[in-house]
């Protein structure tokens, strides 16, 4: 079985342990996440009970892309969309090219719990990335490279899986 969950802010990718955890959302046993996305994070989380599928979507060698809206500080510029995709020398290394894009804000997003931190004085923007690794919080690290900060990062595609009509907190078979 394969489930997508729209994974809210502040949930831990773990079923065991202290806090909001997965198991306070997903009431399927012996399921396990394929990769992860952090605490801050939101969005497509996918769930399998098979290890060779859970292999598939995760693993780096299998290229498998994944999409994020990422919400950044300030108004991003075409050289700092140049620099994603050309890939990031962070310090765990060189970062493949992602493809990324200005997009417009998002009409279709769900409200965030707590929002996302206003300020009068400095806009915000938003980008779409394309990557196919999945470093330790890998898009946060880029864009705050690039020189904005992430305020708010959503997965929205993983391969041909999508996030697409499933609300926060909620999951389904797929």
């Amino acid at each position: 079985m394969l489930y997508a969950f729209n994974k809210p802010f502040g949930v831990l990718c773990q079923f065991s342990g202290e806090g909001n955890t997965l198991a306070n959302h997903i009431n399927v046993k012996n399921i396990y996440p394929a990769g992860r996305l952090d605490k801050d994070s939101e969005g497509l989380l996918l769930l399998t009970d098979d290890g060779k599928l859970q292999h598939q979507i995760s693993h780096p060698k299998f290229d498998k892309e994944k999409t994020y809206i990422v919400q950044v500080d300030g108004a991003i510029t075409s050289k700092a969309i140049a620099l994603l995709s050309q890939g990031i020398q962070l310090k765990d290394g060189l970062t493949k090219p992602a493809k990324a894009r200005i997009i417009d804000p998002p009409n279709w997003l769900w409200e965030r719990e707590p929002p996302v931190r206003f300020r009068k004085d400095i806009p915000t923007s938003w980008v779409e990335l394309k990557i196919t690794e999945g470093k330790n919080r890998q898009v946060r690290r880029m864009t705050a490279h690039v020189g904005f900060p992430t305020l708010r990062l959503i997965r929205t595609r993983i391969g041909s899986w999508s996030v697409d009509n499933i609300s926060p907190g909620c999951y389904e078979s797929i």
